[in-house]
């Protein structure tokens, strides 16, 4: 069976696109899609932490595994160039990062 061709692909904004800066990533999940809330944290003080939201996005389950593996292949490749992306033992791994 012959692999079908790759269509071309024709990347178009929509005039309300934007780009934003986010250090805030909450994931909400349910049995029919991932829902991801960007957001910017900023320390209001030693013990107070905001979270200002700016963007939800829901992926179905099938997307979100696509990008995790975009992800994950872009990872490698950035720390193949540019060294091991250390995360903060205090919340790797556990619940929310923000």
């Amino acid at each position: 069976m012959a692999i079908p061709a790759q269509p071309n692909v024709k990347l178009v904004n929509r005039p309300d696109y934007r780009e934003s800066y986010a250090n805030s990533v909450q994931v909400r999940v349910n049995v029919w899609d991932f829902f991801l809330v960007f957001g910017t944290l900023q320390q209001q003080s030693e013990t107070q932490v905001e979270v200002h939201n700016f963007q939800g996005i829901y992926l179905s389950p099938q997307q979100a595994k696509a990008l995790l593996a975009i992800l994950q292949q872009n990872i490698v490749s950035y720390e193949q160039a540019f060294g091991e992306i250390k995360l903060d033992p205090r919340v790797a791994g556990s619940g929310p990062v923000h």
